[in-house]
């Protein structure tokens, strides 16, 4: 018979995934893929494929996982499998540089970015921004990793030369522009099945140290999925929530191949939109979802059993 599934490398993330999946009698079986190895030559099972495979996966001990993942995923794909977030969606994934591009290409304005390796090149990096503040953060991130927020550039030599400079796992630093938000939230766009599902209002005013966006996320904030979070209040449906930069984050999941994601953005005070994130192994507030009536993960399962569906009747 076939199945769902789900391949990823932490537990605690996808545990509710998994009660909705159980809660619609769907057949599913886990592939944990902190390590293993794939027979290229092998036939894959029958079923669908859901890759939550994450950038942050190097945090919790598993630093091959997405690596692993790739070769799964690819071997997979070369035999035709159903994949949910496949190869390409985890190269986006693990690399911001390539998600700014992306945005970019679609007309999607994102926060000025220089990349840098190397301590003297970011250094070096740092005087781009001509005196004004700047953040820098890893490309290969998740979970708010070396976001920093500088003033100067001899603030950021301090902190580069101390004990306290987070090498960054695939040796790529971003220096970015530091975008205020006014009202000090960002808003956090959710997609299933490549299209939209709801848009969230994240608070930024309190429990910031760093940049009200990276610092703040959804994802950062409850992580692993926030059923317990202890300021549920942060995070609130935007009801109704319609604007332009909609479809076009649905053209680019669509190019993509990205059928479930949270993309992020921040508001300036001039009014203007600048995207900064795009997580393909997407997160909810439960309690935020509870006051607005709307479900990601129970979205995200019917999702996958309609696709399980799908190929049943193709296949037979």
């Amino acid at each position: 018979m076939s199945k769902i599934y789900v391949l990823h490398e932490n537990e605690e993330w996808t545990e509710h995934l998994i009660k909705r999946l159980e809660e619609l009698n769907l057949p599913y079986e886990e592939w944990f893929l902190e390590k293993g190895s794939v027979d290229l030559t092998s036939v894959p099972p029958g079923g669908i494929f859901y890759s939550r495979m994450s950038a942050s996966s190097h945090t919790r001990g598993h630093r091959f996982a997405p690596e692993l993942t790739n070769a799964v995923l690819s071997w997979l794909e070369h035999n035709n499998r159903v994949v949910i977030n496949g190869s390409r969606v985890l190269q986006l994934e693990i690399s911001k540089v390539q998600q700014y591009l992306e945005l970019e290409k679609f007309g999607i304005k994102t926060p000025r970015t220089v990349v840098a390796v190397g301590k003297d090149e970011i250094l070096e990096a740092a005087k781009k921004f001509d005196g004004k503040k700047f953040i820098t953060k890893h490309n290969r991130a998740g979970k708010g990793l070396g976001v920093q927020l500088f003033e100067s550039v001899d603030a950021l030599q301090k902190y580069v030369d101390s004990d306290q400079f987070e090498e960054p796992v695939d040796g790529i630093t971003l220096l970015q522009d530091y975008i205020v938000s006014p009202e000090s939230y960002i808003t956090r766009c959710e997609f299933v099945g490549g299209k939209f599902l709801y848009a969230v209002r994240v608070d930024t005013s309190e429990g910031f140290e760093l940049c009200p966006a990276d610092a703040c996320s959804i994802g950062d904030l409850f992580c692993p999925v926030g059923e317990e979070s202890s300021k549920p209040a942060k995070f609130q449906i935007r009801e109704g929530f319609n604007h332009p930069i909609i479809e076009k984050y649905e053209q680019l999941l669509q190019a993509n191949g990205i059928q479930v994601a949270g993309i992020e953005f921040i508001e300036n005070e001039d009014g203007q939109l600048f995207t900064y994130d795009i997580n393909t192994n997407t997160n909810y507030n439960s309690e935020a979802e509870a006051n607005g009536g709307t479900y990601g993960m129970l979205e995200v399962a019917k999702f996958l059993g309609n696709e399980l569906k799908k190929l049943e009747v193709t296949v037979n």
